[in-house]
């Protein structure tokens, strides 16, 4: 097996491919970015050669062009679905103004639509702004709901009788009244933007306790899920039982942790080993069997379209850490899990 550097750029992908295609390869693992595997797309399928890459986007496969990239499509899809089952109805959406959010808007009103529910609300901010106050302060209403506390608590103020002191006493500790339209928020988002945004949450009166939040497989990250508003919300992601055994034994090797996607990386190489045959010929129609496979993040398997379908478990964010409250599961059907 030969390595090529992409440099993380189309134009070196595109040499490095040809490198590996002159060198007899009949099956490339990589790369990473989606624009270097659009790069390299026509001549790997020129020459007959196989990729699988490591993108999290979906539209760079097609004739023998895989990819193992953890798709953030299917995290909202198993989310939501989750949410829905639980009795969530009416959704919302804080998401970066970038393709990642186009993506995740586009999940969300697909999965709402097939469940019969609605996307209530969807707001996108610039993901390089040092602030979010003004995004999330629209998505809550908030202005809105203040102008109704006060006029409220002016009309009440009006009157002398027991019933409305009572109320206004009600009001005092409040600083917005009225419903918001949606039961369940998604934060589309991780780090310290994702913290900053929680962090705004409450201060913008969407009560983490009356709306649910929901994130994706990006809350994986411990440092994402530090925020106290995020507590009790939910996300998809790969079982991490495997995972963690992979981490443990290249810690010990290496004496540092793996990059997140080393995994991918881990899972295509295994799938080299045991289907480029002896005289380095692969066939690309074995690795589409739909029992998929076992991997460092759970099973998988190759849609027909070309991209990894994964069985992802739904988590809950406690206090400093995650836990699984659905499982992943270990065996693909063919109704939804």
């Amino acid at each position: 097996m030969l390595s090529q550097y992409t440099k993380g750029t189309p134009d070196c992908a595109d040499v490095a491919a040809a490198l590996a295609i002159g060198d007899g390869a009949s099956l490339i693992l990589g790369p990473l970015f989606s624009s270097s595997v659009t790069a390299i797309t026509p001549s790997a399928q020129a020459a007959g050669v196989s990729v699988i890459s490591f993108s999290n986007d979906r539209r760079v496969t097609s004739n023998n062009i895989f990819t193992m990239g953890f798709l953030p499509d299917e995290q909202v899809e198993r989310v939501v679905r989750f949410a829905y089952n639980k009795g969530l109805q009416r959704f919302a959406l804080l998401a970066p103004d970038n393709s990642y959010g186009r993506t995740i808007i586009t999940a969300l009103e697909k999965i709402t639509a097939e469940l019969g529910v609605e996307v209530a609300k969807a707001s996108f901010y610039d993901p390089n702004a040092a602030d979010f106050g003004l995004v999330v302060r629209n998505l809550a209403n908030y202005d809105q709901r203040r102008d109704d506390l006060l006029n409220q608590r002016r009309k009440l103020e009006k009157r002398n009788d027991e019933v409305a002191q009572k109320t206004l006493k009600r009001l005092e500790n409040l600083h917005t009244i009225g419903d918001l339209p949606f039961d369940t928020l998604m934060v589309a988002d991780s780090g310290t933007r994702l913290q900053a945004i929680a962090a705004l949450l409450p201060y913008y009166d969407i009560d983490p306790k009356k709306t649910r939040m929901l994130g994706t497989g990006q809350w994986g990250a411990e440092d994402s899920i530090l925020e106290p508003a995020l507590i009790g919300g939910w996300f998809a992601a790969p079982p991490d039982k495997e995972r963690q055994s992979f981490v443990q034994n290249y810690k010990e090797m290496y004496g540092s942790p793996p990059p997140r996607l080393a995994t991918l990386a881990y899972d295509a190489t295994a799938l080299a080993t045991v289907f480029v045959k002896p005289d380095g010929s692969f066939d690309p129609s074995e690795i589409t069997n739909s029992q998929g496979f076992a991997g460092r993040d759970g099973i998988f398997r190759f849609t027909p379209d070309g991209y990894a379908q994964r069985g992802l478990a739904i988590y809950q964010v406690r206090e400093r850490r995650s836990q699984v409250i659905q499982i992943a599961p270990v065996k693909f059907q063919d109704t939804p899990y």
